[in-house]
């Protein structure tokens, strides 16, 4: 991931309701959710939730396919995977021990998740 790709996504998230729906977002999985059932999980208004998904998907952060008349959002795991793989590329100094946390972290939360990481 390039610095400034880095940079956008970081922005998307740095903010509480974006942050909220992209969380929501890798917990429904690769199957996504409806707008309307991530409007009624945030409590988010239409028009709110139409410019954060907008912000999200412009950062490559979440992806929109149609289903009939609804529109289904899902997160974009492999950009999240190049942005968390960008923060933590230069981790360590060889010092592993350093990461090794946050690895243990990841692997709970990808367990927790039945492996969707």
């Amino acid at each position: 991931m390039e610095k400034t790709d880095a940079i956008v996504a970081l922005g998307a998230l740095a903010h509480g309701g974006r942050l909220d729906v992209f969380r929501l977002l890798v917990r429904a999985g690769p199957d996504g959710m409806a707008a309307g059932e991530i409007a009624r999980a945030t409590g988010a208004v239409p028009s709110t939730l139409s410019a954060n998904l907008t912000v999200l998907s412009r950062a490559g952060l979440v992806s929109a396919r149609r289903d009939g008349r609804s529109i289904i959002y899902a997160a974009a795991y492999g950009q999240m995977s190049d942005l968390l793989g960008f923060l933590v590329e230069d981790c360590c100094s060889g010092k592993p021990e350093i990461c090794a946390p946050l690895a243990a972290t990841v692997g709970k939360a990808c367990v927790a998740e039945g492996g969707r990481c």
